[in-house]
């Protein structure tokens, strides 16, 4: 009876590494197959999916065989590995063990979408809604609508979002990479408040925010960022209009057709600094680092007058006069219509800059 007992446990143990042999086996035949691809591809795998049902599906598209012994390799392997949705890229040359690699380390196709200095919501929206790889979400919002989406209702979305690249992987919606852009902009905007100079004209971070969109429209040579807030900051404080052509551009929206005429100049918007005391509601523009710097750092000096030199660089002047002299010399000699900006208006005769 014994014997009987000890030969049937040598052939149990026996199956059993037969069992395991051939298990091994498959699977290790299963991980060396090349992927059966004749070009490059992009395999989706949605938020929720499973490694098994990947496989399936790349199975039923004759991208791999021996799913089943891959789910056994993935479940005692890879046990609690998460499978983390987005796209995978798979080429040629891989194999199965090359895939599974890919989906342990999440090594998803990342796509980027830059947000760039100057640009208004209305641009950063068009932007978002190129994105075919993004979830879209947002497009048949208003903009309020959105910034209540984003916690801020009643807060107006321009200039609110920071200028950088973005990373997104297939998944993500608009609204996540607005989420990032907004939170960025409040913590580089907190950053620069903490260290700004003494004796600003800003009640709040949100003034300065306004002030640093204006720079960043005007300002053609970085260099130059400082000393143009400088010329606001002296503005405002002298009590001077501070007669900006982008908040004219700005609050004439759609219409702008490219050219700034008198009748611009004189049009009350909330947002045309020839016709309003100091500055605009709102920034006016997506605002860079440097710009909100400049803004809480405006360079001393006597300067209250600016005029660009075609060149992207500016002429800046204490006087009237010196900077009418300066507008003949950079500008009217090469455009009739152009106007220097910021430049008084005279209240007796046209502008002399027009």
């Amino acid at each position: 009876m014994i014997r009987k007992l000890l030969l049937m446990l040598e052939i149990v143990v026996v199956l059993a590494g037969l069992t395991l042999g051939l298990v091994a086996w498959q699977q290790h035949r299963a991980l060396e197959q090349p992927l059966t691809l004749s070009e490059a591809r992009l395999i989706e795998v949605p938020a929720g999916a499973t490694p098994g049902g990947v496989l399936n599906r790349l199975e039923a598209d004759g991208v791999i065989d021996g799913a089943f012994w891959l789910r056994l390799y993935w479940r005692f392997n890879l046990q609690g590995q998460p499978l983390h949705s987005g796209e995978y890229r798979l080429t040629p040359d891989l194999r199965v063990r090359d895939m599974l690699d890919l989906w342990r380390r999440g090594e998803v196709v990342q796509y980027s979408l830059t947000l760039v200095e100057g640009w208004t919501f209305r641009q950063v929206r068009a932007a978002l809604a190129r994105q075919d790889k993004l979830e879209l979400t947002l497009s048949d919002l208003s903009d309020a609508e959105i910034m209540a989406k984003l916690g801020q209702p009643g807060e107006n979305p321009e200039g609110r979002f920071f200028p950088d690249t973005y990373r997104y992987v297939r998944g993500m919606s608009d609204l996540d990479l607005l989420k990032q852009a907004h939170k960025r902009l409040q913590v580089v905007l907190d950053e620069e408040w903490e260290k700004r100079a003494d004796a600003l004209p800003y009640k709040d971070p949100y003034e300065a925010l306004i002030m640093a969109s204006m720079i960043e429209k005007e300002t053609g040579v970085p260099e130059e960022r400082g000393e143009i807030a400088g010329v606001f900051v002296r503005r405002l404080a002298t009590g001077m209009r501070l007669q900006t052509d982008p908040t004219v551009i700005f609050g004439l929206g759609e219409r702008y057709q490219g050219r700034i005429t008198r009748a611009h100049l004189r049009e009350p918007t909330p947002y045309n600094t020839y016709t309003i005391d100091g500055m605009p509601p709102t920034p006016i523009a997506l605002v860079g680092r440097e710009a909100i710097h400049a803004a809480l750092h405006p360079v001393d000096g006597k300067t209250l007058y600016f005029v660009a030199r075609g060149d992207g660089s500016h002429v800046f002047s204490e006087t009237l006069d010196e900077h009418n002299r300066a507008v003949r010399e950079y500008q009217l000699k090469r455009r009739a219509d152009y106007r220097s900006s910021p430049a008084p208006i005279p209240q007796t005769s046209e502008k002399d800059t027009q």
